[in-house]
């Protein structure tokens, strides 16, 4: 071999040596290089349609990324599917993602009925199944369901928090319960009732379901305000949390008003059910509220309201769930940033159980998004947050509650 040959070979050498992630990029289905396949359910139809804004915010999110340059190069090709917060039309519509449309993982599935009809097929087929839109327990569970992880804060905590805070300040309280008829209502339920404790479980003077094909709560409310209770803690999503606060008021109940925080929203909530009957309600925040003037200076918000109005101009940048979609959709880009050149399903999930304290732009200042092999909630820290007719103000310190 020549000496000019031999120059050529060693810089030859000295390149692949150079660029190893070349050879070491790693596809699962759904990934290649010009392509990242997420796939979603979500009710864009029926009883929770009201949280089908958080689909159309993760789409056009994606869709900022990929004008952006996408993720290492490649476009998300997001497919977001209606499963009318029915489990079956979830089961339906998963398997069509898994198995026909091959995602690489699926992101942001709404509801505790519809993942918990999924669980299990989306470990059994090894598919990640991140972000659930739903706070239930269950999903901190990395030792029998190693695929799945939540989003929310868990329901059971929230529910202790409230219950926490009853002991401390109305110690006497008469409580009344309205919860939807499913394990998202009776996760809620149990935190509450185990936050409350063997004496505080007499507080309770009246508890009363509804199903979410129920036209109304109307009836039940009316029951609730019988009992004599001077404190309402109302478990419902959204369609059923207006007419409650509503009907509280028409009905000149004036008990304090505990509202679970998928419920919380100003824009898709409150202002249905009026501005005027949701003062005094208190919640929980995690996630910056687009109504709270304190962040009206706020880096991330300003770009919220000038995405909103680039993307979404139809929509209401003040919907509380339009802010919670930006903040599911920010962290999966931070975990498919972690994945690096390894799009595996295997690396995906890896990845997403190894966020280290990672501030989502939409979260609240110090609430970090944090997950380990043995601990797959992201989000643990919580703030009381009471509404005043215009917004959510913050009241005491922020707490994580377990």
């Amino acid at each position: 071999m020549s000496i000019k040959n031999r120059i050529a070979m060693a810089a030859l050498g000295l390149v692949m040596a150079a660029t190893p992630a070349l050879a070491q990029k790693k596809y699962g289905p759904g990934a290649s290089d010009t392509e990242i396949k997420i796939g979603n359910t979500i009710p864009y139809s029926g009883p929770a349609s009201a949280y089908g804004i958080i689909g159309k915010v993760e789409a056009a999110y994606f869709k900022m990324i990929n004008e952006a340059g996408g993720i290492g190069g490649r476009k998300i090709n997001y497919i977001s599917l209606d499963d009318g917060y029915s489990p079956p039309k979830a089961v339906e519509m998963a398997r069509r993602l898994v198995e026909q449309d091959e995602v690489l993982f699926m992101v942001s599935t709404l509801g505790t009925p519809s993942n918990s009809a999924i669980h299990k097929y989306m470990n059994s087929k090894k598919v990640p199944h991140l972000f659930l839109a739903t706070g239930a327990s269950k999903w901190n569970d990395p030792k029998d369901f190693p695929w799945t992880m939540g989003f929310n804060p868990n329901y059971q905590s929230e529910g202790k928090l409230y219950a926490q805070h009853i002991l401390a300040t109305k110690p006497n309280a008469k409580i009344a319960i309205l919860y939807q008829n499913d394990d998202y209502g009776k996760d809620y339920l149990k935190g509450f009732m185990d936050g409350l404790g063997d004496k505080g479980k007499g507080m309770v003077v009246k508890t009363v379901t509804y199903e979410v094909t129920d036209p109304t709560v109307d009836s039940q409310i009316v029951t609730l305000q019988g009992s004599g209770a001077d404190v309402f803690f109302n478990i419902t999503t959204p369609k059923f949390a207006a007419q409650a606060i509503r009907k509280v008021a028409d009905v000149g109940w004036k008990p304090v008003h505990y509202l679970n925080q998928v419920s919380a929203s100003v824009g898709s909530v409150l202002k249905p059910a009026g501005l005027d009957k949701s003062v005094g309600l208190i919640s929980m925040q995690y996630i910056k509220d687009p109504t709270d003037p304190a962040w009206v200076n706020d880096a991330a918000m300003k770009e919220y309201f000038a995405f909103m109005k680039k993307y979404l101009p139809g929509d209401d940048p003040m919907d509380g769930s339009a802010t919670y979609g930006m903040a599911a959709a920010q962290l999966t880009v931070q975990v498919l940033k972690q994945c690096g050149d390894d799009l595996t399903r295997e690396n995906v999930m890896r990845q997403a159980a190894n966020i280290k304290n990672f501030q989502v732009p939409m979260a609240l200042p110090g609430v970090l998004a944090a997950t380990g092999p043995t601990d797959f909630a992201p989000f643990q820290t919580m703030q009381l947050v009471k509404f005043d007719g215009k917004t959510w103000v913050g009241f005491g310190e922020p707490m994580a509650v377990k």
